[in-house]
């Protein structure tokens, strides 16, 4: 089917004003473009990473359709497409966020079970999807704000402070789906439903929160890193190569952030990581006294932890950094990739307005 087009004369369509004079319409046309069409350059069509990514696969149409029910603006736009990343990469990288989680949570010289990487998935994407929706929903506006009022030499800052505060809102949602996730990536509990209702009945509803403060410590100064990163890169690229980025540019723009970040919040993670999975035994007070416990009873290198052995075979400490360094720099290059493919998507799907220009006649 062609493109629909809408199209009302001014000849033959007014509008009645309250004061009874009539106002006549001028000529609009809508358009509805193609939601693949992209800028090309010469003859050939640019590679498209959403769809290589996604394939045949409904998942991102599906959770397309079911946000944009709620939003229809441009910042909406950035909610649909945060919601859709999100929930992309969440699926494709859950087996390493598991044996990511079992690692951390075990203690020295404990092996680790391989088994069931997938637990907990479904109910893990039900917080998934708002939290990544939310993040990019408040982070966008909040940073075209930030950016119309700091001077152009601090955009930095408006990135910053702009992926703090998206990540401070998203944090609410984020925070018991992640206690939930670890809980059930550890063994405790078989489906998310019966995760909740344990976890509130034997810990209060605070229990969904455990963890609270060493997430925001982590979390906080990961989005603001990242989204900077991420942002100030692009910005530069941009600048050199004077057009506009593909897919496989903000893939690798958004996977060397992720990295970077991830190497420099390690320590973080495993601490967060430790007081969302000790439960109701309280070990550890809280996060001065999780780093004091960790440090003096396993050493400053299990902050970068991985165990001594993993199935019988030997692993030293300090290579824990590593499985997170390429697992988040793998989960930014499919976020940022998916995000700015889908946000592009949603943009040339708008309504496009065109109006002639007026001209005089005698």
């Amino acid at each position: 089917m062609g493109p629909i087009t809408l199209a009302v004369d001014a000849k033959s369509s007014s509008v009645p004003s309250s004061d009874g004079c009539d106002r006549k319409m001028p000529n609009l046309m809508l358009e509805r473009r193609n939601p693949f069409a992209s800028a090309s350059m010469g003859e050939e069509k640019p590679f498209d990473f959403f769809r290589t990514f996604i394939g045949h696969n409904n998942i991102l149409a599906e959770v397309t359709a079911t946000l944009k029910g709620f939003v229809t603006d441009i910042e909406g736009e950035g909610v649909i497409a945060g919601g859709a990343a999100g929930v992309v990469v969440e699926t494709a990288l859950y087996p390493i966020d598991t044996i990511k989680t079992r690692l951390q949570a075990v203690h020295g010289g404990q092996k680790i079970n391989l088994k069931g990487l997938y637990s907990g998935l479904s109910g893990n994407l039900a917080g998934v999807l708002p939290a990544s929706a939310l993040f990019v929903g408040v982070y966008e506006p909040t940073k075209q704000k930030l950016l119309k009022m700091f001077p152009e030499n601090l955009s930095a800052a408006a990135h910053l402070t702009a992926g703090a505060i998206g990540g401070l809102a998203a944090s609410l949602i984020r925070v018991p789906t992640e206690v939930v996730k670890q809980r059930m990536q550890t063994g405790q509990f078989t489906s998310a439903p019966d995760a909740v209702r344990l976890i509130v009945s034997k810990e209060g509803f605070k229990g969904l929160y455990a963890g609270y403060g060493s997430f925001l410590l982590r979390d906080l100064p990961f989005d603001a890193i990242q989204f900077c990163l991420y942002e100030q890169l692009r910005m530069g690229y941009k600048a050199a190569a004077q057009r506009d980025l593909n897919d496989p540019e903000n893939a690798i723009i958004g996977a060397f952030a992720g990295a970077l970040t991830g190497a420099l919040t390690t320590p973080l993670d495993v601490i967060k990581t430790r007081l969302m999975v000790q439960g109701s035994a309280n070990q550890y007070k809280g996060v001065f006294d999780c780093v004091q416990t960790i440090v003096r009873e396993e050493g400053p290198p299990a902050l970068l932890k991985l165990p001594e052995a993993i199935n019988g075979v030997a692993y030293s400490p300090s290579q824990g950094i590593g499985p997170r360094v390429l697992w988040i720099g793998i989960g930014g290059s499919i976020f940022f990739g998916v995000l700015e493919s889908t946000k592009r998507a949603l943009a040339q799907r708008r309504p496009t307005v065109h109006q002639p220009s007026n001209t005089k006649q005698d």
